[in-house]
């Protein structure tokens, strides 16, 4: 019976120690890893496409939106399509891309040389006479600025030969009147995009034939109101 107890309390020992063995009693502590708040291991981190796609669109949005708007302008106005088309010509060379147009609005048509009606018609015819044989035949009596006659002298659209007949008048005794002669009816702008580094100050370069006179202006391009689309 001695050998019997004896057998069953070391069996009963050895149940014991394996029990405690398999619940970790006697194994040495594990160390504890801790993680910095807000911090990612290598292992976790995890990259989302679509999210660096959205992410560089609106990058995009905000460079368009601080970036300096084109800005539009028109230059003109100039008096036939011909003008228009050199001009056009000429700012393409230059690597602009330029928008033709035609508008209703007042052309500059060149420099008026007239002298004052006299009060008499016998004045008038004398000095129309005298003009004629002096060489200016074109020299004739019509409407003048308000309600008054004029003898026009010529209408030019080079300076040099309304220079010419300012002296030839003068030469002869007369004091000519010189002005500005507009017409109204089709005319024609060129539209083209400036950037912010662009600039166009010569517009005497655009004009077509050498020597005659262009008053070219450069302003904003007309606001396109959208409800007339």
């Amino acid at each position: 019976m001695t050998l019997l107890k004896t057998l069953v309390f070391g069996l009963l020992l050895v149940n014991a120690g394996y029990f405690l063995w398999v619940q970790g009693v006697g194994k040495a502590p594990q160390p504890v890893v801790q993680v910095a708040p807000g911090l990612q291991l290598a292992s976790e981190a995890h990259v989302s496409v679509p999210a660096v796609v959205a992410l560089a669109a609106v990058q995009a949005n905000e460079a368009s939106d601080n970036a300096e708007p084109a800005r539009c302008v028109s230059i003109g106005p100039f008096p036939d399509v011909a003008e228009a088309a050199h001009a056009a010509s000429s700012l393409r060379a230059s690597l602009y891309d330029p928008r033709q147009r035609v508008a209703e609005g007042e052309v500059w048509a060149g420099v008026w040389v007239y002298l004052p009606v006299p009060a008499t018609k016998l004045a008038s015819e004398q000095i129309l006479a005298k003009l004629k044989e002096s060489g200016i035949d074109d020299a004739l009596t019509m409407p003048g600025p308000g309600d008054s006659s004029v003898i026009s002298l010529g209408l030019f659209s080079e300076p040099k030969r309304a220079q010419s007949r300012v002296a030839q008048a003068q030469g002869l005794g007369y004091k000519p009147t010189i002005v500005d002669r507009k017409r109204t009816g089709d005319v024609y702008w060129i539209d083209l995009n400036l950037k912010s580094t662009d600039s166009l100050t010569n517009l005497a370069q655009l004009q077509g034939k050498k020597g005659r006179i262009v008053r070219l202006e450069m302003k904003a391009c007309p606001v396109v109101n959208a409800n007339s689309l």
